[in-house]
């Protein structure tokens, strides 16, 4: 099966974000029903597990994919690592030092081992890391590119870690010297304001630009803050927005895949704030809701889908990896159900994410509920089941999980004073006072 990466191709188009009626469920704060929160507990402790597990002892990286039973990788994926997986896996550690699945100490050591690497070991150029790495020596792998998302995904627990194990001076001194190692104006690769994809040392900078609405605004926001090359203020707003509607749905989205509305909103708290009228956690639970209305409108097709077995998000798939999604829906869709779509809006629509996990986990007696959580993806019209699972969906859906019960990690990353100026460079301010806690 080829596995091909995670990589879109984004068209260039402005728009303006129309207002909407839709209701909309943010977080209350409330705590969760008893029987709610042991899934999540649950689900959260086989999550956090991928990274012990599928983590090399030596250099801390995070392997980019594994069976789903804990079984063996074919020799060409067994030691591939990922730079975005490893980020998921700094803050599983904090995640369960918080939560005591491993003692500080411990947690705090394997961060310590994983920050020691990328600071003085893995190749670099000008701080920006390769998207997939050899887990036993961190050598480049299957010819990949120098990753600006990637190393930005990293970023995530990076600065996590940093926050989180603050009574351990050395994890700060590294994750600092990750940090403004990075040279985002390079990776501007002479626009203005507008960010690469990335590079490669056999023919230079990547043709494509992270030039609409995606995953990098994170990447965006790490770059406006950034304390030794900082992007210009106006590379927040050269990006386009544009618009979607379905059902009365209206929301910016720059492509297919749900996650790209998830995968910022993991370590950023967008909730109350306000993007020159635009309000980005809102934006992303319509995101979320439009993706379930979608997936209904599909049951005629794959009778599969329904109410609580809904979700399509960039995954396997029985012929390959798809960067499927919408709405509208990609041409590839084939009535696979993606549990990450859900599991990562469990920090944005939890009365929609909820059901549909609880659902999942009951399907087929349990067949798509193992070690590690989920599969990565399945098709209840087909029966089909994938057998592995993928480190950066297993973390999108501990982190999501975390947020919903806690808003820990959110607490962690917003902490550092550079996140901080990012947001206020790119305009972002409350939109209305936070109640207090």
């Amino acid at each position: 099966m080829t596995i091909k990466p995670r990589r879109l191709l984004l068209a260039a188009a402005f728009a303006v974000l129309s207002a909407c009626s839709a209701q909309v469920r943010p977080l209350s704060g409330a705590a969760l029903p008893s029987a709610d929160e042991a899934f999540l507990d649950d689900l959260s402790r086989r999550s956090f597990s991928y990274f012990t597990e599928q983590s090399d002892p030596g250099t801390g990286l995070v392997l980019d994919r594994a069976r789903a039973d804990g079984s063996q990788m074919d020799e060409g994926h067994r030691y591939v690592a990922s730079s975005a997986s490893t980020g998921f896996g700094l803050t599983a550690y904090c995640i369960a030092a918080e939560r005591g699945w491993l003692p500080r100490a411990e947690a705090a050591a394997r961060a310590q081992r994983v920050l020691e690497f990328f600071a003085n070991k893995a190749a670099h150029e000008r701080g920006w890391f390769y998207h997939w790495l050899d887990s036993r020596t961190g050598e480049r792998v299957w010819n990949s590119e120098i990753s600006s998302i990637d190393t930005a995904l990293l970023m995530g627990g990076v600065l996590s870690a940093k926050q989180c194990f603050s009574g351990y001076p050395e994890i700060g001194a590294l994750s600092g010297k990750i940090y403004s190692r990075l040279d985002f104006r390079w990776m501007l690769n002479g626009d203005p304001g507008i960010l690469s994809h990335g590079w490669k040392p056999e023919s230079g900078f990547l043709k494509s630009r992270w030039d609409t609405h995606a995953e990098a605004m994170l990447l965006y926001l790490l770059g406006l803050g950034s304390p030794s090359a900082p992007l210009p203020p106006a590379s927040w707003l050269a990006w386009a927005r544009p618009v979607v509607e379905y059902k009365g749905l209206k929301y910016i989205s720059g492509a297919p895949p749900l996650f790209i509305h998830q995968y910022s909103h993991a370590w950023v708290d967008f909730r109350n704030t306000s993007d020159g009228g635009t309000d980005w956690f809102k934006n992303s639970v319509l995101a979320t809701q439009a993706n379930r209305a979608m997936c209904l409108d599909l049951a005629a097709r794959f009778p599969g889908y329904g109410p609580e077995l809904w979700g399509i998000t960039a995954s396997d798939g029985r012929s390959g990896y798809f960067a499927w999604g919408g709405p509208p829906a990609t041409p590839e869709i084939d009535g696979t159900v993606v549990p990450c779509a859900p599991g990562g809006s469990l920090m944005l629509a939890p009365d929609l994410a909820l059901p549909a996990l609880k659902a999942m986990r009951a399907y087929g007696g349990g067949k798509v509920y193992g070690r590690y959580g989920f599969a990565d993806a399945f098709n209840p019209t087909t029966d089909w089941v994938n057998p592995d699972v993928i480190g950066i969906d297993v973390g999108i859906t501990l982190l999501s999980a975390e947020n919903l019960r806690s808003g820990a990690v959110w607490r962690w990353f917003m902490a550092n004073a550079e996140i901080k100026n990012g947001m206020r460079a790119a305009g972002i301010k409350p939109a209305r006072p936070v109640p207090a806690k």
